[in-house]
């Protein structure tokens, strides 16, 4: 069923405007239509690739008939130069476009539209170890096991680095919605979040973070833009266009950015938390109602709580998707607003899954807040829709679809779990777990790996979770917990923390992650 045309007129995407319905809808028709009569002279094939990056194929149409068979064959690609487990003696791949994902390109000098591929073995089959099949796998797994869709979004943090014109400094480490002229890449993060929303990116806002300060003559701004939730497929894709969107718009412009996760030592460091949620039949499954009471509302469900608990379970082993290189654990320790042990939490920023408001409570807060207006007295809207829960230890250097497969493996897992429940409730924490007078509370809690070597390990130790229903494969997981220990890191964080300089070297190798 096509959207009506009040949401038509309010997508950002051209290609959704012109064709009249939803991107998930897209054939090659469509695809054609829209490239014949907008005169797009080019098409861009991009994919991610072992190094998580996106990678372009450019063709001239020359014709109708050869813009029909890149649409319908795809092109070969050599597997070897994009994936470290394939052989060069066996390296071609075939890379076909998903219509879905396809946008104007608005770097593009000539008329251009890119889509996104997925890639397919000689025989025509999927690549079992590729990010975006693996992805597709954990979700389907999900699927059959709980008989619910999961969703996902993205908080994309990343800094804004531009020379300091040193007027209207911003108070250090106080960036937090800041306003211009004290904030200065406001307008910048506006271009960015418009170019990823004409892209599909489906965003819920941005704003300025708590990172800003001065290093060398340069402006450091630490910015972020969330995402609204998605199936989890869609979110990866998502993000993965939104990075190399902010990537392209720096350049353009004179900017860097940067995903890192650490950039320098005693500030904020970026991070990439991911909220999740439940779905069936349309509705949200993560919360169950209370009975009418004073105050009433509503509690999180039995199985939202499986799913914390699954997240719980391999919570060590997720940072092998979500932590990849070494200046990830410069960031994951205490007092940084960055989890270093396995509990979770209401609406608390020292646990590794928060449970973020949900507007649950039963009020009227518009009605409140604007009592000239009648109409809102008697508006019913189904809030509960917006309940989340939050991983938070992930950072830019993540391989998004790994992450968001791994992660829709541990929810699932939570429902296969036994104890599960018993799980939920011994990892519960309602306080700050790093203030002093909790230290006993602490001491019971498991704690994140403090190493890519270390985070192999913990993989190594819960790979069967993760290669079950054939979502990882076992040459997948090979392959990162491979990569992983070649950092050989497992007592860098302890040798070089209090040398800022060393900090410095190490953040600048690994500046351009992810």
């Amino acid at each position: 069923m096509n959207m009506n045309n009040e949401h038509l007129t309010l997508n950002a995407n051209p290609i959704v405007a012109f064709l009249g319905k939803p991107a998930e809808e897209f054939t090659k028709a469509d695809i054609i239509d829209y490239i014949v009569k907008n005169d797009i002279r080019m098409v861009n094939f991009m994919y991610p690739a072992g190094d998580g990056r996106l990678k372009t194929l450019n063709f001239v149409i020359n014709d109708l008939s050869y813009l029909d068979t890149i649409l319908t064959c795809g092109e070969r690609v050599d597997g070897s130069s994009l994936f470290s487990f394939i052989q060069a003696g066996s390296s071609d791949l075939y890379v076909l476009p998903r219509y879905r994902t396809a946008f104007p390109d608005p770097f593009a000098e000539i008329p251009t539209v890119a889509l996104l591929c997925s890639f397919f073995d000689k025989d025509g089959h999927p690549l079992e170890s590729s990010p975006e099949h693996t992805l597709r796998k954990a979700a389907d797994a999900f699927r059959e096991v709980t008989g619910m869709e999961f969703q996902a979004m993205g908080e994309l943090e990343y800094y804004v680095i531009s020379d300091d014109q040193g007027v209207f400094p911003a108070q250090d480490q106080r960036g937090y919605h800041e306003s211009a002229p004290y904030a200065k890449a406001n307008d910048f993060r506006t271009r960015c979040m418009h170019y990823i929303a004409q892209a599909g990116g489906q965003i819920k806002y941005g704003h300025s973070e708590v990172g800003n300060f001065s290093l060398n003559g340069k402006n450091y701004e630490q910015n972020e833009i969330e995402f609204l939730p998605v199936a989890v497929e869609q979110a990866a894709d998502q993000l993965m266009i939104a990075k190399w969107m902010i990537r392209n718009l720096g350049y353009q412009l004179g900017y860097d950015v940067t995903f890192a996760p650490k950039i320098t030592t005693g500030k904020a460091g970026s991070g990439l938390h991911i909220h999740m949620r439940l779905m069936k039949d349309g509705k949200n499954q993560m919360l169950s109602l209370l009975p009418a009471s004073p105050g009433g509302g509503a509690v999180l469900s039995e199985s939202a709580r499986k799913m914390i608990a699954g997240m719980m379970d391999v919570a060590p082993a997720i940072t092998a998707f979500g932590n990849k290189n070494p200046t990830s654990y410069f960031r994951l320790v205490p007092h940084q607003e960055a989890p270093t042990n396995v509990c979770w939490g209401d609406r608390n920023r020292s646990v590794l899954v928060r449970v973020p408001l949900g507007w649950a409570a039963d009020a009227n807060m518009a009605a409140q807040a604007n009592p000239q207006d009648s109409s809102l007295i008697t508006y019913n809207l189904s809030l509960q829709n917006k309940q989340t829960v939050e991983m938070r230890s992930p950072d830019g250097s993540a391989d998004l679809y790994q992450l968001l497969a791994g992660l829709c493996v541990a929810c699932r897992h939570g429902f296969e779990m036994e104890n599960a429940l018993e799980v939920a409730d011994r990892t519960y924490v309602n306080v700050n777990i790093h203030a002093a007078e909790h230290a006993d509370r602490l001491a019971t809690l498991a704690q994140l790996p403090d190493s890519c070597v270390a985070s192999a390990d913990c993989l190594e130790r819960q790979r069967k979770v993760f290669e079950e229903h054939g979502v990882f494969s076992p040459a997948m997981i090979d392959g990162i917990i491979a990569q992983l220990r070649a950092f050989d890191d497992v007592t860098l964080r302890k040798n070089i923390e209090n040398y800022p300089e060393e900090v410095l070297k190490l953040v600048s190798q690994y500046f351009h992650c992810g």
